[in-house]
């Protein structure tokens, strides 16, 4: 059977795979799977307030001895070679903590040597060491208070809270509230990790407090000294100022701006002002939380955040790239689910935005909140086409592609959640992933999509304003190598077919030299199965890491970008493709290739290899 019929086959044989897991409101539901962070706060806090939830408990503690490593260290993914001192340190406490393990249990003993040969406790990242001393399994820092008037710092100053990105936000306030009134939560009794300590534990290992002489005066650490000698009455201000920006945040489930990472730390931020365990806020929390919970067959774990929007936008665009109708039951429906989920206030995002209306979509299913230029843009794909016929969907479409306009950052790029947010006030932030953590600047993979966007649904191409902007920012931003840096995908193949595929989009020639270069870089890293694989390691290291196997949405990516470049009868092509007709094993499958944080929360879609193999395919049957 020739590589074209094979190709048919397998696309139509995606496309009924897929009218079988649509859910009943037209969405499609796929695990957003992380490392053990979210099951293992999920016991910690389940424990700490008394939650005698015994059947979620075990699921949970069952789900972190399946990604224990056969050396009894965790890693976030397989080739992290050296073991991650983090993970692994959550996973052992939360083990501890749920009853079913002591420090004695074979299953943890390795675990220990492993963590205390890491540096222990004080090397772990600043938001695990938060977990373990609001519990009392840590010490908080002696002599650190964040003074909370910087909360009342109008928008407009550069050392605004609103300079940092909304989810470095969203995760600081409750944070702070309990780092500055020292609370421990005593729900744990007498759980006790000081054999952890591979010295003893000092302050300033809490948040990097220290400065390099090199770089000056830390500008933000400054004016932070200079707030702290505010009237009380301001600091008191500030406390309340927290507090409101919390809960005006929070969802209709009870999470907070739909994060279980965030929610976890509202919880406790909220105890430390005095709420009650048995608060509505708290018991919503917690019920939000395990409204998080994914379970299929044998895998039961806390999602950070659903990704069902998400995934049903992509889903909705990859099938009618397949070749269904927007008229289809199938498509129909998915786009009825999108439409009420259309954001219609103003939140965050409008701080630099203020004149412009809401008109964006989240990721989650319950977000309402937190709109994002990735989640915009693929509803809008998704809902195109039926916008041309129904002139309600026209509306929203319409509405939709006017907000994401406005969302362009003056440097002409486009990032995540907010504008004009890229502030170097994220470098002197004393925080661990400051960069990637406090800063939202723009990114090649958000610039390419929306550009990708415009150009092949809305018309707007290399002429328009923005759009040659945008190209511009790609263009002063492509690697030397002819690659492109993703922030959230893994890693340089994500950004490079975002980069590739929006400017294809936009006008811009197959012959022009940034799109030959990128084009050329892809063709260098191709694996000899015809296939692409690249190693998380690439986000910690800035530079290209190969996998050395290959994962079937990598692989996509690679062949979408390729095919907007080459003739489909192109022997790099035609391996690619015949490498996505083959089954990949469970190791290529599970690869994570999606970017919480680097070095600390990668993800597992489950849903990539649905969709992105189908939307590569699909272009290449369509190509002449």
């Amino acid at each position: 059977m020739n590589l074209l019929k094979r190709t048919e086959d397998a696309v139509q044989k995606r496309i009924s795979e897929l009218r079988g897991v649509q859910r009943p409101d037209g969405s499609f539901r796929f695990c957003f799977e992380g490392g053990p962070m979210t099951d293992a706060f999920m016991i910690i806090t389940l424990r700490s307030l008394g939650d005698q939830d015994e059947q979620l408990i075990e699921k949970l503690v069952r789900r972190l001895l399946r990604i224990q490593s056969d050396d009894g260290m965790w890693r976030l993914y397989e080739d992290e070679q050296d073991g991650n001192l983090t993970a692994t340190v959550q996973a052992y406490t939360a083990l501890i903590i749920s009853g079913h393990f002591t420090a004695a249990s074979p299953q943890l003993q390795r675990a220990e040597a492993f963590i205390l040969a890491n540096g222990g406790l004080s090397d772990v990242h600043f938001m695990t060491k938060w977990m373990l001393a609001v519990n009392g399994l840590y010490p908080w820092p002696k002599h650190f208070r964040f003074p909370l008037s910087y909360l009342l710092l109008p928008a407009s100053s550069p050392l605004s809270m609103y300079q940092l990105s909304s989810y470095a936000r969203i995760h600081f306030m409750p944070m702070i509230l309990a780092m500055n009134k020292k609370y421990i939560h005593k729900g744990l009794g007498t759980a006790d990790f000081s054999h952890l300590y591979a010295s003893k534990p000092k302050s300033i290992d809490w948040l990097s407090l220290h400065r390099d002489v090199r770089s000056g005066p830390n500008l933000f650490l400054q004016t932070i000294r200079s707030l702290a000698a505010f009237p009380a009455y301001l600091h008191k201000s500030g406390y309340q100022a927290a507090e409101r920006y919390i809960l005006d945040r929070v969802e209709a489930d009870g999470t907070l701006f739909s994060y279980a990472s965030a929610t976890f730390f509202m919880i406790y931020g909220l105890l430390a002002l005095d709420y009650s365990e048995q608060s509505s806020q708290i018991q919503r929390a917690l019920s939000g939380l395990k409204s998080l919970i994914y379970k299929k067959d044998d895998l039961a774990t806390l999602e950070n955040s659903t990704s069902t929007l998400w995934d049903t936008a992509l889903l909705n665009y990859s099938l009618q790239s397949a070749g269904l109708s927007c008229h289809d039951p199938m498509i129909a429906a998915a786009s009825a689910y999108l439409l009420k989920r259309q954001h219609i206030k103003k939140a965050d995002w409008a701080v630099h935005n203020p004149s412009k209306e809401a008109g964006g979509w989240g990721f989650s299913d319950i977000n309402t909140n937190h709109p994002d230029n990735d989640d915009t843009a693929a509803a809008l794909r998704a809902l195109t086409p039926a916008a041309m016929y129904d002139p309600l969907i026209f509306s929203s479409w319409n509405r939709g592609t006017s907000w994401l306009l406005s969302m362009q950052n003056r440097d002409g790029g486009f990032s995540a959640f907010e504008k004009n947010t890229g502030s170097a006030l994220a470098a002197m932030l004393p925080l661990e992933n400051a960069a990637d953590a406090a800063a939202d600047p723009s990114t090649a993979d958000l610039t390419g999509r929306v550009i990708e966007y415009f150009g092949t649904f809305a018309e707007l191409r290399k002429n328009h304003l923005s759009v040659k902007a945008a190209v511009g920012w790609l263009k002063s931003n492509q690697e030397k190598d002819g690659s492109w840096y993703g922030r959230w995908g893994v890693c340089y193949i994500y950004g490079t077919w975002a980069a590739i595929t929006g400017m294809r989009a936009a006008g811009v020639s197959t012959k022009n030299e940034s799109i030959q270069k990128a084009a050329n870089w892809l063709l260098s890293i191709q694996n000899r199965d015809g296939g692409f694989g690249e190693s998380c390691r690439s986000c910690e290291v800035k530079s290209y890491v190969p996998l050395g196997y290959s994962t079937p949405s990598q692989t996509a990516w690679a062949l979408d970008a390729l095919l907007t470049v080459l003739d489909k009868e192109h022997e790099a092509v035609q391996l690619a493709v015949n490498r996505l007709l083959q089954p990949f094993d469970q190791k290529c499958d599970e690869y994570p290739t999606g970017i919480g944080l680097p070095k600390q929360f990668y993800i597992r879609y489950h849903s990539y290899g649905r969709i992105f193999p189908l939307l590569a395919l699909s272009r290449y049957l369509k190509m002449k």
